[in-house]
């Protein structure tokens, strides 16, 4: 990833060796991000203007868009919404699968890693 790409986006969390994580989630919805649109889903810029529009209407309904951990909500939300917009997947389908994770984080026994279990079964 380029550092111009980097400075596209709006308040993004950095330190001098690029983007900053304080949990997993992050990381993942940061990566989730740059492969779809590397694999040509959507544009860099037209992620970083939906991340800028999901920003500006969090700030709109007064949540803090200052680098902390509702940052990378506001991006997973903004991902969320071009997925869909995208037709990669549809809501009802998302919404499956954070259930899904939230069921199995539920169910993880303390330090263990957390697993979705495979729904075809397999």
């Amino acid at each position: 990833m380029h550092s111009a790409q980097l400075k596209a986006l709006p308040r993004l969390p950095l330190d001098e060796g690029g983007p900053v994580f304080s949990e997993p989630w992050q990381a993942t919805a940061f990566a989730l991000a740059v492969q779809l649109s590397a694999a040509g889903h959507f544009t860099w810029k037209e992620w970083a203007a939906t991340l800028a529009d999901e920003s500006k209407a969090a700030s709109e309904r007064g949540a803090p868009d200052d680098g902390s951990s509702l940052y990378y909500r506001h991006w997973l939300t903004a991902l969320e919404r071009l997925v869909v917009a995208k037709q990669l997947s549809d809501p009802t389908t998302l919404l499956a699968r954070k259930e899904a994770w939230a069921d199995a984080y539920r169910h993880t026994p303390h330090g263990k890693p957390v697993e979705l279990a495979n729904e075809s079964g397999a």
